[in-house]
């Protein structure tokens, strides 16, 4: 049955509410089995995990005591597959289908809780039996992942019981101006990368006049380990849905695009169906709750293009154009998408909306920092215990991002840097570990917010490599519209390949911090101004390394194969052979050499032939063979 008003909206948010917290509490008398649908989970099996569960219920005939579902990224891939039981909140981790009929035998059917699949505290090695006191989830505070890990993305009622439409309820009845004096006043700026203030953006497309506006949600999440968007998407589609609408009436627009990449296809799968349920209780469409605001949502698939995250380039490509970026000014809230005033937002900023107006401006400006509100999303991976996706206030320290919620750097090595901000972002070291994450202060430190990927390197990590990756993912991407991004960056990337080559020159320095210059001030997009980051940060970080690359002919961390050879300890080797049978090049041969105590001679790797693979390593029991 279609919502008409508002009062049938109450109604039958107050229903789905009643009925999901009896659901969580155990009011109706079942156990509820909830795991992770995040694409990382499913890529381990969790929807063959779900339907273990459901055909071990039928096989014991307790069916109607438990539900299976499936809901939103729980955040903590490390630990993931995820299975949480309601009422009593049991969260169990890296569960596997082998572990289906123990965990219905002992807690379903008996109230048993299964020690071996709790979190264990790495400190103090004791079993934690719900998510909230897990310390990796202790410093979060969900504004962005609402509902994520707590509802079924593709049940509306659900969503409906946690509050979804309320912020939309709100807004509709204020004035468009009120709508965006509420924005202005939390604060909010744009999670995509900019961060620029969401509620001037918008005052601009209001302010402009036209027959026809539009808000496009930028899905494009091109940035290399970054997931926030993703997992945003496939936890509470409805969410973004309702701050697309939100922004929709705030400017006058009643339209709006999403443009998620392609290679999403569970959130862009979640996306349709929370559409088309929107639709079918009129909560999409035309004359919403009974008012005079109507609006529609479409989606496009991108192909990839890490460009096509700019908005302009964006635009382009929803319009069927080549995903080039656009000269600006004109800027899109004046003339954007069909030559119409269009505001563009990504996806954390618009799932940030609903609370807004829901819980009020002042409630989400208590959150951060003085010129950064909020909290925001990252997608910690590289050399951390705690790989996952996080939210956290804005003004959180480096240190409690990487140690507190990440648990350090796996096998007590040393933390060397941490990339934010992506390709366009920079290294930030260990100096700045007790710094406040936010927007400002990220760039002082030559660094930026970015979507939010914080990628973590420690000390087997090459800073020169580092670069290079970076910048070969940027020529990859330049769109090549404009030449000193084409040109300079494939400059760069030739400079830096013969460094780590071992063929570069001090000169090459001078070049690379004159090109980063140039590519910067002169680049039509922020891809070309921000391309040289990883360079710069690098250089003034890491400048050593670059010398040690240049002059020693030597990559202290061991990572550039020209510069490395591999070395057989004699008085180690026990003269096995093991390293020699796995060489695929025949490199390892036996010498005369026995060391004291040993009964075979060792043997010796002909660094002249040898193609570094690694697998005379793997094979030596004894660790005898290095990189020097």
């Amino acid at each position: 049955m279609k919502i008409k008003d508002v009062q049938g909206l109450e109604e039958r948010v107050s229903t789905c509410t009643r009925c999901f917290e009896d659901k969580i509490a155990g009011n109706d008398g079942k156990r509820h089995i909830v795991l992770c649908g995040g694409t990382g989970c499913l890529s381990n099996n969790s929807a063959e995990i779900k339907a273990k569960f459901e055909k071990v219920l039928e096989e014991k005939c307790i069916s109607y005591k438990a539900t299976v579902n499936i809901v939103g990224c729980f955040g903590f891939c490390s630990q993931g597959p995820f299975v949480k039981i309601y009422p009593e909140d049991t969260l169990y981790r890296l569960v596997t289908l082998d572990d289906v009929e123990e965990i219905v035998e002992s807690d379903i059917m008996h109230d048993k809780i299964v020690e071996r699949l709790l979190y264990e505290d790495p400190q103090t090695k004791e079993k934690v039996k719900t998510q909230d006191d897990i310390n990796f989830y202790k410093k979060q505070h969900r504004i962005a992942l609402h509902g994520c890990s707590t509802i079924n993305p593709e049940d509306i009622s659900e969503a409906l019981g946690i509050g979804a439409f309320e912020g939309l309820k709100k807004a509709l009845s204020m004035s468009r101006q009120e709508v965006i004096d509420e924005v202005l006043a939390a604060g909010i700026r744009g999670r995509g990368g900019a961060g620029f203030p969401t509620g001037r953006k918008w005052q601009f497309a209001y302010n402009s006049e036209s027959d026809q506006k539009y808000v496009v949600c930028n899905g494009d999440e091109g940035d290399p380990g970054a997931f926030m968007d993703r997992s945003i998407l496939e936890g509470n589609p409805l969410g973004v849905i309702e701050g697309m609408m939100i922004a929709g009436y705030a400017i006058g627009a009643s339209d709006g695009y999403f443009y998620v990449r392609a290679e999403y296809p569970i959130a862009v799968g979640r996306l349709k169906v929370a559409i088309r349920q929107a639709e079918d209780i009129g909560l999409l469409g035309d004359n919403i709750l009974g008012t005079d605001f109507s609006f529609h949502c479409h989606l496009r698939l991108g192909a990839g293009a890490f460009v096509c995250g700019e908005e302009t380039a964006l635009l382009n490509s929803i319009e069927g154009k080549r995903g080039n970026p656009r000269p600006r000014p004109p800027f899109p809230a004046v003339k954007g998408l069909w030559g119409k005033p269009t505001i563009i937002n990504n996806v954390e900023t618009l799932a940030c909306i609903p609370y807004i107006l829901r819980e009020g401006s002042a409630e989400f400006a208590k959150v951060g920092t003085e010129k950064s509100k909020g909290t925001k999303v990252f997608a910690l991976g590289g050399k951390v215990k705690n790989v996952g996706l996080v939210e956290v206030p804005m003004g959180t320290t480096l240190r409690e991002l990487v140690y507190d919620i990440g648990g350090g750097i796996p096998d007590n090595k040393k933390f060397k840097a941490i990339q934010t901000g992506g390709p366009s972002g920079g290294c930030l070291v260990e100096e700045y570990l007790d710094e406040p994450i936010d927007f400002d202060n990220l760039v002082s430190k030559g660094s930026m917010m970015g979507s939010g990927g914080a990628i973590v390197m420690d000390e087997d990590n090459c800073m020169v490599d580092v670069a290079k990756f970076y910048m070969e993912f940027i020529c990859d991407e330049s769109c090549g519209k404009c030449s000193p991004c084409r040109i300079g960056t494939k400059r760069m990337l030739e400079i830096l390949t013969r460094i780590t080559e071992g063929n570069g020159t001090m000169e090459d320095l001078d070049a690379l911090e004159e090109l980063s210059r140039t590519v910067k001030n002169n680049s039509l997009c922020a891809l070309g101004q921000t391309a040289a980051n990883p360079i710069t940060s690098t250089l003034t970080h890491f400048r050593d390394e670059y010398i040690a690359h240049i002059v020693d002919k030597k990559c202290p961390a061991h990572v550039c194969k020209n510069l490395m050879e591999y070395y057989i300890d004699p008085d180690k080797c026990i003269g096995c052979g093991m390293c020699a049978k796995g060489c695929p090049v025949d490199c390892i041969k036996r010498t005369d050499y026995i060391a004291e105590g040993h009964k075979l001679a060792s043997f010796k790797i002909n660094s002249s032939e040898c193609v570094k693979c690694g697998s005379c390593i793997s094979s030596c029991r004894l660790n005898a063979i290095s990189k020097r």
